[in-house]
């Protein structure tokens, strides 16, 4: 099972609406990695939701409900979406800067890559971060 991470900016799609829609559309993706992380999500993998530009932190847990298929807000066919629903809301949330601070976390994409708005998480990456946010290792 891969581990993953999704960002969204708060105010266009917050971890908080995610819960009230009990499942939603990840679509709009226009980058090419984060396209080819898209096309590797498999049902049941779980998903670090991120919340980017205001907050930059980590607020919970969701899963992937449904693997990639044509994104209906393109016209070209070479771009994906996924469906994700909610798993558990972080006990503390996870900050950018936490992450940074962390040595074993250098490596993360997210610390490497910080534009990339789909990334992969390493397993121990993500029992270092469950950790950090006061979860029970769920990988």
């Amino acid at each position: 099972m891969a581990h993953w991470l999704i960002k969204s900016e708060p105010e266009v799609y917050s971890w908080d609406q995610l819960n009230k829609d009990k499942q939603t559309r990840w679509d709009g993706i226009r980058n090419y990695a984060a396209r080819l992380h898209l096309r590797n999500m498999k049902k049941g993998d779980p998903v670090f939701f991120y919340h980017s530009n205001k907050g930059m932190e980590i607020v919970g847990i969701a899963s992937v409900a449904k693997e990639a298929y044509p994104d209906p807000t393109s016209s070209d066919p070479a771009w994906f979406a996924i469906d994700v629903k909610p798993v558990k809301k972080f006990v503390k949330p996870v900050s950018l800067e936490q992450i940074k601070k962390e040595k074993k976390l250098a490596g993360m994409a997210l610390v490497r890559i910080s534009r990339l708005s789909v990334q992969p998480v390493t397993e121990e990456e993500w029992n270092i971060i469950m950790k950090m946010g006061g979860m029970e290792s769920e990988s």
